[in-house]
């Protein structure tokens, strides 16, 4: 089980489903499924997505919540969808009416259409300094007992005070999407863990350990064998022209440069893929937004313990097929951090 490979500190969390893709009769059944599975398996929490087609985010999160004992949702944060007084006080609610923590994923960007639907034109890096300001404001309430003021270039507050009060031991987990310099930057200057897309493992080996931890967004498939987990892989992603042509159109209205980047790195590892762990045509497929890793589970451990080494301890995988999928991925990191301990 997941729970039982923290020796190094590992954090991993799961995905909720995305409702834009949900049948609305089913999605709040399939929420509390998945997050049960999750919480079974040991995940730490479990992502709640937030763009202009999925219900809102702190809605699902009640929802996992009360479908659970201790997952902590790992809420998506979009600053123009609404205030930094009110993402404080949603956490500061869901802990007083549930006794539940939750962690933040701080998004700067998203698709540029979404943004300009809420006449949102700020220029990348520039939101990621807007981002910071933002989450300051977030850390300041949910930290002090006594009337907050903060005076930026995007946000002022003055005499502020959040209640009821946030226990300390509540107090959030904050990561932060994006993994441009801007984005680094601003994830240092708040002690956020900064989440990326992985690139294949083999172009970490020269990185060392140390510092401060990063996170990985990343999907696994792994069995017995690499044949057999090649027949899952494409049985549960199979190529699909629709959802290929949506992955175009959805890469000209985003402005992430991670997503371009894995769009290029698919390019570069067309006919490696059962040679290579590292595959991203659920990506191109428009399945999912992360690359994954797919080989028996010696393979897909030894990537995995890479990550680990280069300094990586946070991991939210994509969301699980199963919970015996779940199962498959414990079993991955209890023999990476085996090889990492080793």
């Amino acid at each position: 089980m997941l729970a039982a490979r923290n020796d190094l500190g590992l954090r991993i969390f799961s995905t909720c489903p995305p409702s834009a893709r949900a049948a609305r009769d089913e999605y709040l059944r399939q929420v509390q499924e998945i997050a049960s599975w999750s919480e079974d398996a040991g995940c730490e929490g479990i992502l709640v997505y937030t763009d202009n087609a999925q219900v809102d985010p702190w809605l699902v999160a009640q929802a996992i919540i009360r479908a659970t004992r201790t997952l902590c949702p790992l809420v998506a944060i979009q600053p123009a969808y609404m205030h930094p007084y009110s993402v404080a006080k949603m956490v500061t609610s869901l802990a007083f009416l549930h006794g539940r923590r939750v962690y933040l994923n701080m998004v700067a960007g998203g698709f540029t259409n979404d943004l300009a639907a809420l006449n949102d034109h700020t220029p990348h890096d520039e939101r990621y300094s807007r981002l910071g300001e933002y989450t300051a404001i977030i850390q300041g309430l949910l930290a002090s007992a006594e009337p907050f003021t903060f005076s930026g270039s995007y946000y002022q507050v003055h005499n502020l005070r959040l209640t009821p009060p946030l226990p300390p031991e509540l107090q959030p987990g904050v990561l932060m999407s994006g993994s441009s310099e801007a984005g680094m930057q601003a994830a240092r200057r708040l002690g956020a863990t900064p989440i990326e897309y992985p690139k294949p493992v083999a172009e970490y080996a020269a990185a060392r350990r140390g510092g401060p931890s990063r996170g990985l967004r990343i999907g696994l498939i792994a069995r017995d064998t690499e044949a057999e987990a090649w027949r899952d892989a494409h049985e549960r992603f199979p190529p699909d022209r629709k959802g290929q042509l949506t992955h175009e159109l959805a890469m000209k209205t985003s402005d992430s440069s991670w997503h371009r980047q894995l769009s290029k790195l698919g390019a570069r590892a067309q006919g490696e893929a059962e040679q290579n762990p590292y595959w991203l045509v659920p990506f191109e497929n428009y399945k999912t937004f992360c690359p994954y890793l797919v080989g028996s589970y010696a393979a897909v451990a030894q990537a995995v313990a890479g990550y680990v080494n280069a300094g990586y301890r946070t991991f939210v995988l994509d969301v699980p097929a199963s919970p015996a999928e779940l199962s498959h991925i414990g079993r991955v990191f209890g023999l990476a951090v085996d090889r990492v301990a080793a």
